[in-house]
C-alpha cells in the first residue's frame, strides 16, 4: 500500500499544470480568469473565439485585455470565426503579436500555427480557419513538426471540433489534421465552437472508438460566452455539461494525464478523467524530468532524475550551490528509466534556494531539465516542504480507519463551503501533506471520511541543545463538525507530547495558513517522529487539513 502511494507521488512530483478554455470574452469571463489564475498554471491555451463580438482590436482590449489579459506571459492561443469577422482576423495579430509583428506568440500573422512544449509534452497549435487539407502548407508543416519532436506526448487544440453533439455541426475539414495527428500517436486534442462542455473517450478520425491509439477530443468552450445546448447524441462521448462556464485543467507528466473540469463559483457540475500517452516508436528522442529536492547543512538527501523516450543518456549536474556536492547512479541511464542524484550539504553550504541543471546527452542530442534545491539555514536540524518523498509513512501503525481523505503528498485543490475548506495553496513549492489534494465536485467530495487517518515522518536526530519545531498548517472544518473531528500533531520520542490539536467546534472553521512553534528541547539527544492525524470521528463531518514546510532548528 506504501509502495503504490509512494509511487503516485513520485508521478505527481514530475506533473506540469496547463489549463484553458474558449469562447471566451464578451462582458461575461472574469470568473473563469479567477480560475486560471487560481491553478498557477505554467501555460494557458485557448480554443478560439477569444473576444467577442467580432474579434477586432477594440473587443480585446475592451472586453478580454480586463479579465484573461493578465495571463499574457503564459498564453498559447488560437483564433476561432469570431477572430475572422475582422478582415484578417487583424485584431488577433494586432493584439497578440504587435501591429505590424508578423510573428510572435501567437504564431506567425496570417498562419497561426505553431507548436510549443511543456515539461514532457510537445502542443500544436492549429488554425482551423484557413485550409487544413491533406498537402496544405498547415497539414504539411503539422506533419513535419510531429517527426521532428522529442517529447513522449502530444496535445493539439483547434477552434472548430470534428466530433460535438452541440448545435454546430461537425467540422469533416479538420479530419486531415486529426489524420496527421493520429498516425504521430498524438494523445490529446482541445477544441472550442460549441459553447459547452464534451469529452469523448479515444477515437479514430472515422469516430471508431479505438482505446489503443485514438485520441481523447475534449470540447471546453466555456470561457464565458452564452451558452448552446445539445441537440443530439454522439458515440464515444463520456461526459458533457451545456450550463456551466468553467475551465479545463490539465495536470501533464512524462506518461500520461489527468484532466479535470473546474467550474465557476456556485456551480457544481465537475468531470474528471486521467490517461496514459501513446508509445511513439523508436526514434531515439528523448526528455529529461527532475524532482525538487531540500536539504539541511551538514546534511544528505536524493532526488530522482526520470529519463523518457529511448536511448543511454550520460547525466551530468550544473549550478550546484556552494557547499553542495552530488553524484548520480546509476550514470549513464538507459530510457526509459531513472537515476538517484545524492546530494551533500556541508556544514557551511550556503543557505537559500538554487536551479540546479541536468544535462543528459544520448544519440548525439543533448537535452537539459531544472530543479530547484533548497538548502535550509544553519540552524536547521530537519527541514521538509514536502516537494519530493522524503520517507513520511501513511497509516504506519496499520490502524487507519478513513475510506476517504487520506493523507497524501501532492498539489492541493481548492474547495469551499461557507468560505475556504481545503486551500488550493502551499506554503513554498507546489506541494504539501493534504488529505485527499483532489477537488472533485465539492467541499465533501475528498474531505476525511469514515475515521482517522495518520501520517508518520521519517526518524529525526536530534543533537543536544535547545530546539525548536516550526510547521505550517490548515484545517477546514464544517458547522457540522464536534470534537470528535480535529487535526493533531504528536512529538514521539521515549515519550508522546501532543502539540497542535485543533477540534470541531460546531460552526464552520476556515481554512488559512496558520504556524505552529513549539520548544522541542526535552526531547534533545533523542530520536523523534512526527505524528500528523485527522479524523471524522463522530456522524459524517466535513473535515479537511493540510501540513507544509516542517522545520527543526537549534536555538
Amino acid at each position: 500500500m506504501v509502495a503504490a502511494q509512494e509511487s503516485e507521488v513520485a508521478a505527481a512530483a514530475a506533473e506540469v499544470v496547463v489549463v484553458g478554455a474558449g469562447d471566451i470574452c464578451g462582458s461575461n469571463c472574469k470568473q473563469t480568469a479567477d480560475l486560471v489564475k487560481a491553478a498557477n498554471p505554467a501555460a494557458v491555451f485557448t480554443t478560439g473565439d477569444n473576444a467577442y463580438e467580432n474579434g477586432s482590436l477594440s473587443d480585446y482590449r475592451t472586453y478580454y485585455e480586463p479579465a484573461w489579459g493578465q495571463f499574457r506571459s503564459l498564453i498559447k492561443p488560437v483564433p476561432g470565426n469570431h477572430e475572422y469577422q475582422t478582415s484578417g482576423a487583424a485584431g488577433y495579430w494586432d493584439y497578440f503579436n504587435g501591429a505590424g509583428n508578423n510573428n510572435g506568440v501567437a504564431g506567425e500573422r496570417g498562419k497561426g500555427y505553431y507548436s510549443w512544449d511543456v515539461g514532457d509534452w510537445h502542443f500544436v497549435a492549429i488554425n482551423s480557419n484557413i485550409s487544413m487539407s491533406a498537402g496544405s502548407a498547415q497539414e504539411v508543416w503539422l506533419r513535419n513538426d510531429l517527426k521532428a519532436t522529442s517529447k513522449p506526448c502530444t496535445a493539439a487544440y483547434f477552434h472548430h471540433p470534428l466530433f460535438t453533439r452541440g448545435s454546430h455541426s461537425a467540422t469533416t475539414t479538420t479530419r486531415p489534421i486529426w489524420q496527421a495527428l493520429y498516425d504521430a500517436k498524438a494523445d490529446l486534442i482541445l477544441n472550442g465552437h460549441d459553447h459547452n462542455y464534451q469529452r469523448y473517450a479515444p477515437q479514430r478520425p472515422d469516430g471508431t472508438a479505438d482505446a489503443t491509439n485514438g485520441i481523447r477530443e475534449v470540447l471546453v468552450g466555456t470561457g464565458g460566452r452564452a451558452f448552446y445546448q445539445f441537440s443530439r447524441t454522439m458515440p464515444n462521448i463520456e461526459a458533457s455539461n451545456d450550463s456551466t462556464y468553467g475551465i479545463l485543467k490539465l495536470n501533464l507528466s512524462a506518461t500520461g494525464y489527468r484532466g479535470q473540469f473546474i467550474p465557476v463559483a456556485g456551480r457544481t457540475f465537475t468531470d474528471e478523467f486521467s490517461g496514459s500517452c501513446k508509445p511513439k516508436g523508436s526514434t531515439g528522442g528523448f526528455s529529461l524530468t527532475a524532482d525538487p529536492a531540500s536539504v539541511a547543512p551538514g546534511g544528505s538527501t536524493t532526488t530522482k532524475v526520470t529519463v523518457s523516450g529511448t536511448g543511454s543518456a550520460t547525466l551530468n549536474l550544473s549550478g550546484l550551490p556552494s557547499g553542495v556536492t552530488a553524484s548520480i547512479q546509476p550514470n549513464p541511464v538507459t530510457a526509459p528509466g531513472a537515476a538517484t542524484v545524492t546530494l551533500n550539504a556541508a556544514a557551511n553550504a550556503t543557505p537559500g534556494t538554487s536551479t540546479v541543471t541536468v544535462s543528459g546527452t544520448a544519440n548525439g542530442q543533448t537535452k537539459t531539465a531544472t530543479f530547484a534545491l533548497t538548502v535550509g539555514t544553519t540552524a536547521d536540524v530537519y527541514f521538509d516542504d514536502f516537494e519530493r518523498d522524503t520517507g513520511w509513512t501513511v497509516n504506519a501503525a496499520g490502524t487507519d480507519t478513513a475510506t476517504t481523505g487520506v493523507w497524501e503528498r501532492g498539489d492541493p485543490e481548492a474547495t469551499a463551503e461557507s468560505g475556504d475548506k481545503q486551500l488550493g495553496t502551499t506554503t513554498s513549492g507546489s506541494n504539501s501533506l493534504v488529505t485527499g489534494r483532489l477537488a472533485g465536485s465539492g467541499a465533501g467530495s475528498y474531505d476525511v471520511d469514515g475515521g482517522r487517518t495518520s501520517v508518520r515522518s521519517p526518524a529525526i536526530t536530534l543533537p543536544s541543545g535547545a530546539l525548536r519545531l516550526s510547521f505550517r498548517w490548515s484545517v477546514g472544518l464544517g458547522a457540522n463538525a464536534s470534537t470528535e473531528d480535529y487535526l493533531k500533531v504528536t512529538v514521539q520520542g521515549t515519550g508522546n507530547t501532543v502539540v497542535l490539536d485543533q477540534k470541531g467546534t460546531g460552526a464552520h472553521v476556515n481554512g488559512s495558513w496558520r504556524t505552529a512553534s513549539v520548544d522541542l528541547s526535552a526531547f534533545a539527544g533523542q530520536t523523534v517522529r512526527l505524528l500528523v492525524e485527522v479524523a471524522d470521528g463522530g456522524s459524517a463531518s466535513l473535515v479537511e487539513a493540510q501540513v507544509d514546510d516542517v522545520r527543526v532548528s537549534r536555538g
